[in-house]
């Protein structure tokens, strides 16, 4: 699946981009501009590689573009769910037209000594990229589907929970190294740890307005946020296995 890998990548890549810069082409043509990248690294040239790139680039194209707009708006957030899950899936079904990873990174773990697959090593780059700010991307839009996220300029629930985009990526990427070292034990105290320890903070809230956010606000904000979150991680760690 390193078409796959590599769309994660592109998609990572290109978010952590639009975060960096107002002007919405730069992360859209750093996304295609990845995938050749990798495609050059990996040496994933064959006619097979290169129908599912083209798919991976454009997917990730609009997936940038798409969720730019639903952030600004506050509307269509499915849409690009939608979009990222449909090409995950095609990717995944049509894996079989892709070749195995070769290239600089097919000889780089041989040469270093690490005991990974250039498969598995291409996979774990793109779902350790996917737990920072695409992570968030995602989260962010399931929130949004649901309506507990505002369009971008009004009071959101986050306010009242401090540290939340910083939290989130570390949850994912800590949930995600756990269950690498086989340590889903482990993995499960961190879940459980977060509960208990933002759950008395948000019942300490008065329920008081805060524009037009209530506490009931904040404990979806929460729960779903969290669970969304739990699943991206648990997500990068079943393609990474």
């Amino acid at each position: 699946m390193s078409a796959l890998a590599v769309m994660l990548i592109a998609m990572g890549g290109a978010d952590i981009v639009r975060r960096l810069t107002v002007r919405l082409w730069v992360p859209a043509v750093v996304a295609p501009g990845v995938v050749v990248g990798c495609a050059a690294l990996a040496g994933l040239w064959r006619l097979g590689d290169i129908v599912l790139l083209v798919l991976a680039a454009l997917a990730s194209v609009v997936w940038v573009t798409m969720c730019a707009r639903a952030e600004r708006s506050g509307e269509r957030e499915v849409a690009p769910l939608v979009v990222f899950g449909v090409a995950a899936g095609l990717l995944i079904l049509l894996s079989g037209w892709g070749s195995d990873v070769g290239g600089v990174v097919g000889r780089w773990p041989s040469w270093v000594g690490l005991p990974v697959e250039p498969d598995r090593l291409l996979m774990i780059v793109g779902v350790v990229l996917l737990q920072i700010v695409t992570g968030n991307q995602l989260v962010r839009l399931v929130l949004g589907s649901v309506g507990a996220v505002k369009p971008a300029g009004q009071p959101q629930p986050s306010d009242r929970l401090k540290g939340g985009r910083l939290l989130g990526p570390m949850e994912r990427l800590l949930i995600l190294g756990l269950g690498l070292a086989g340590q889903l034990a482990a993995a499960t105290a961190v879940v459980a740890a977060k509960s208990i320890i933002r759950f008395p903070e948000i019942n300490a809230q008065k329920a008081r307005e805060n524009g037009n956010l209530g506490i009931d606000d904040i404990t979806e904000y929460f729960l779903v946020g969290s669970f969304a979150s739990w699943i991206v991680a648990l997500g990068g760690l079943a393609l990474a296995r």
